[in-house]
């Protein structure tokens, strides 16, 4: 380990004393090939080893998401691909940056291709890929990278030789695509199989297990909480002291009776866990998280088990199952705690259900495993009670008796239901892009869901199992309503474009809000010059590209280098250059938390020639006459090739945002370029060198 500590450290020293010091390579590509079986079929095995702390996008296409990794593979007659890439099962999140689901891999990611030989000789396999890596600081996207791998020929025996070939039907429609981008995996049944047999168990054993045990853990926790509530409900808290009771008459027995008590409570909770995770499987974690069939019945669940909660109507377990576990209860002195346990999880089926299912539902939208720790921390927190107060009986005295206030909790958790009903609407509403609820609309409903909450707790609302006295005796009932309305009035200026920070997990994305006033201000502010500028908005001409790009905040500029430079050195200003990319995380989050920034959006606004040079726009050609060959002697047709060739040869950096401040000449006016750092009181004092520097020359 300190080997590899060392030579690690040594290899980063040795790296920053290079020429292309800031260039970023995080990714390391190898390709392979080999045959299966005595056949004319092979696959193409690409293995990405990913530099610890970045993460490599999976080939699943995003609108306005990261940029996928893609494979191209030049035709031949040598051989026919056989499907698409497989991939391995990556970490799927949804990212508020891009308003949807993206899927990555840490570590190591392997790709297969596989293909039908077609020759007799051996030949090479020549083609271009295309992908993203991106860190806590920066995006890096790498176009048109080469593919060479070298296949052995197929000579098909002569006993074999007028034997049928495999159905050619699916070789024929895939041939007919060129580039290979997936979104999924594989077309046929064969690539399936081989994806599954060659790529998952590395992909398994390379995956990052420290993130997956800390998630556990997490929700461990969260279940673990969710027992402890539903602990304090009308139907389990009135039985601890009866239960207790029970075991103490028992004598000596009557500790272990407890202790089998309290692990049967956990059996069956765990139990109930294994058989989802049995029935779902880990599969069902991506259908859960994008598609709208689970989570608008999820959502319509919340609400059943909201309404539940509210005492409209009870949620029972049937009759006949509680009349049979009731029945059972005095067999032996260690069977009838089974059934004890049982007739307590049927009993309190009303009240624990509601509760329970929220953690099985969020459960299944995990690994296997989800489910089965869920339920054990669920039911943990629910039986350590009944088992401790059975060893240390006297410390029941110093229980709260029980009373309206046990309902209350039940309300309460009513009110928090149904704003978890909106999250499962509004994850598929992101994905498909249909705007049934707009961030206004989601917030509205969380205004009006926690008012009524905190109107309850003062007991102005009352329902079917509240007592009749709307006095509020609590201190921590009078606490908890303030604590309510503090959230509702943080969550109101919302309504009209405040980003809301704490919340942004459980938000819609602010792209989807119609009127955002923070916007319409910012907009107007620079949509004339400062007093002290009156030439701030002055350019020389039209800006190439306006059609499809833009600069955010209301700012202007340019989003070619030439034409920013020229008119720079027309009107005797210095340019700010930001190589950036549409689907650069890390430069919106400049965009939002730093040029937002008062001073420095009047900074960049009236001072500079601003430059915008997007290094991952795929759709803007050049024109024909600007055309040029790029460093590694490859035709660059496009704007996107122009800008990337740019940053790297001039600048010795390929990662984005990246910011630089040149003269009208072209040289550079500060002693350091500015890369990601989220602090506008450092973004501006770069800012301000550049200027003085500029004055001075």
């Amino acid at each position: 380990m300190k080997r590899k500590i060392f030579a690690t450290l040594l290899s980063l020293f040795v790296f920053s004393t290079m020429v292309f010091a800031q260039l970023s390579d995080p990714v390391k590509w190898s390709f392979s090939s080999k045959q299966i079986g005595d056949t004319d079929m092979a696959e193409i095995t690409i293995t990405a080893t990913i530099d610890p702390g970045y993460h490599l996008y999976s080939q699943k296409a995003v609108e306005n998401g990261p940029i996928p990794t893609e494979f191209s593979f030049e035709k031949s007659k040598d051989f026919e691909l056989v499907g698409k890439p497989g991939e391995p099962k990556g970490i799927t999140k949804f990212q508020e940056e891009f308003g949807a689901e993206v899927t990555y891999f840490d570590t190591k990611a392997v790709f297969v291709q596989k293909i039908k030989v077609l020759s007799d000789k051996d030949f090479t396999i020549g083609g271009s890929f295309t992908y993203m890596v991106c860190n806590d600081g920066s995006c890096v996207p790498f176009f048109d990278n080469p593919i060479s791998v070298k296949i052995k020929g197929y000579k098909a025996p002569k006993a074999e030789a007028v034997a049928p070939v495999e159905p050619i039907a699916p070789v024929e429609k895939i041939v007919k695509t060129e580039t290979v981008t997936v979104t999924d995996g594989v077309d046929t049944t064969t690539v399936t199989e081989t994806t599954t047999e060659t790529v998952t168990p590395d992909s398994n054993a390379s995956a990052p297990t420290q993130e997956k045990e800390d998630s556990l853990w997490k929700f461990f926790w969260i279940a673990f909480a969710g027992g402890f509530v539903g602990l304090l409900t009308p139907c389990v808290f009135p039985m601890i002291p009866m239960t207790v009771s029970f075991f103490i008459k028992s004598g000596s027995k009557g500790k272990l009776q407890a202790i089998i008590y309290g692990v049967s409570i956990v059996l069956i909770y765990t139990i109930f866990g294994t058989v989802l995770a049995m029935v779902f499987g880990e599969n069902f974690a991506n259908l859960m998280s994008t598609h709208w069939l689970p989570n608008f019945l999820f959502a319509g669940i919340f609400v059943v088990f909201a309404i539940s909660l509210f005492g409209y109507f009870e949620i029972q377990a049937p009759s006949f199952l509680v009349n049979k576990s009731v029945a059972n209860e005095d067999k032996g002195d260690f069977i009838g705690p089974i059934f004890m346990a049982l007739t307590l999880v049927l009993v309190s089926f009303s009240c624990t259900l509601p509760i329970a299912g929220t953690v099985a539902i969020s459960a299944v939208g995990g690994e296997v495993i989800r489910p089965i720790v869920g339920m054990v921390g669920f039911s943990l927190a629910f039986a350590i009670p009944f088992t401790f107060f059975a060893f240390f009986p006297k410390l029941m005295n110093k229980l709260p008796k029980s009373g309206g206030w046990l309902n209350s909790v039940k309300v309460c958790l009513a009110f928090v239901e149904l704003a978890f009903a909106l999250k499962f609407i509004n994850t598929p509403d992101e994905v498909y892009g249909w705007r049934l609820l707009d961030r206004e609309i989601y917030l509205a409903a969380w205004i009006v869901i926690f008012t009524m909450l905190g109107f309850y707790l003062l007991g102005k609302i009352r329902f079917p199992h509240d007592s009749d006295s709307p006095v509020v005796k609590s201190w921590f009932r009078l606490l908890l309503s303030i604590v309510t309305f503090t959230f509702v009035v943080y969550m109101i200026p919302g309504m009209w474009g405040a980003p809301l920070n704490a919340l942004s997990g459980w938000m819609p994305s602010i792209k989807n809000q119609d009127f955002n006033i923070e916007k319409s201000i910012r907009e107007v502010s620079v949509s004339a010059p400062s007093s002290t500028n009156t030439s701030a908005f002055e350019l020389c001409e039209k800006p190439k590209y306006a059609e499809k790009l833009s600069l955010p905040h209301g700012l202007k500029g340019y989003f070619d280098y030439d034409q920013a430079l020229a008119c720079a050195k027309k009107l005797n200003k210095p340019v700010f250059l930001d190589f950036t990319g549409k689907a650069c995380v890390n430069c919106r989050k400049m965009e939002q938390q730093v040029w937002s920034d008062p001073q420095v959006l009047k900074t960049l606004r009236d001072d500079f020639i601003i430059a915008a040079l997007y290094v991952d726009e795929r759709t803007i050609e050049l024109p024909k006459d600007e055309w040029f060959t790029d460093r590694n002697g490859r035709e660059a047709k496009l704007l996107s090739q122009k800008n990337a060739e740019l940053q790297i040869t001039k600048f010795k950096a390929n990662a984005q945002p990246y910011y630089v401040i040149l003269n009208p000449d072209g040289t550079v006016l500060t002693n350091e370029n500015f890369a990601f750092d989220p602090n506008a009181n450092k973004f501006l004092e770069f800012l301000n060198e550049g200027l003085n520097n500029f004055s001075k020359e």
